[in-house]
């Protein structure tokens, strides 16, 4: 392994990485070796504690700021992420807004802002990303999609969202193909109802119970710290939910 591979391995950004998912998926790289830039949209306070933490654990921390759903702002955070990293060997997309209401009620703004925040974010990221990690020859992506999005089930009460996750799914797994002769790999980690979900119907999972950050962490860290022959997969974190 060269230098700059060497170096690419141990940094990482995560979106949306100022509380919740996106802090413990932060404080999960931390604690197994990487660098991190936190990335946040108006969380400071909570960006800057994330990144404290991310510290306090041993490693380094910068803070980066942006609107994701402006390409030009997406392409920006992630060079500066670079920048300020020396390189970038993992991308976690954790941003996405969330909207519960019948599809047909829906307005203009909602859907464009589902589909921005889950979908355009999510290409504008990698689309800036790939290049980075071709040049080093190693790259580790991991998006966020959602339990059951895969299968397209009709969910009338969240239709944009179940959209755009779905497709961060062929993104990924089109990523995945073009990309692994680079050493690259792209994964989708598809979380259910987890604890810090704003809808909990916790009697339409068969495990009986919420997910954990935990449990969502630890499926970033498989995909981050695996082969490159693991690449285009959905790992669902649901306990049996959507399927």
């Amino acid at each position: 392994m060269s230098t700059l591979e060497a170096s690419a391995v141990s940094t990482a950004l995560v979106t949306g990485a100022a509380r919740g998912i996106g802090r413990g998926i932060a404080l999960g790289l931390a604690e197994r070796g990487h660098d991190v830039a936190v990335h946040f949209r108006g969380s400071a306070d909570d960006a800057r504690e994330t990144a404290r933490r991310v510290e306090a654990l041993g490693r380094r921390a910068i803070l980066v700021r942006g609107d994701l759903t402006v390409p030009d702002d997406a392409r920006r955070v992630v060079e500066e992420a670079q920048a300020a990293l020396g390189s970038l060997g993992v991308l976690v997309n954790v941003v996405g807004n969330y909207v519960k209401k019948p599809w047909w009620e829906t307005t203009p703004e909602e859907w464009r802002d589902m589909l921005d925040s889950n979908f355009t974010a999510t290409f504008s990221t990698c689309c800036a990303a790939v290049p980075l990690m071709r040049a080093q020859k190693f790259g580790r992506i991991v998006n966020f999609g959602m339990a059951g999005a895969a299968n397209l089930l009709a969910r009338p009460g969240i239709v944009p969202y179940v959209a755009a996750k779905s497709g961060v799914v062929v993104l990924t797994k089109a990523i995945a193909k073009t990309e692994a002769p680079h050493g690259i790999t792209a994964n989708v980690v598809a979380p259910g109802v987890i604890e810090t979900s704003v809808s909990q119907p916790v009697t339409d999972i068969p495990a009986g119970r919420l997910g954990t950050v935990e449990e969502v962490v630890d499926a970033v860290l498989f995909f981050v710290g695996a082969s490159s022959y693991v690449t285009g997969q959905v790992m669902e974190v649901a306990g049996g939910w959507n399927l």
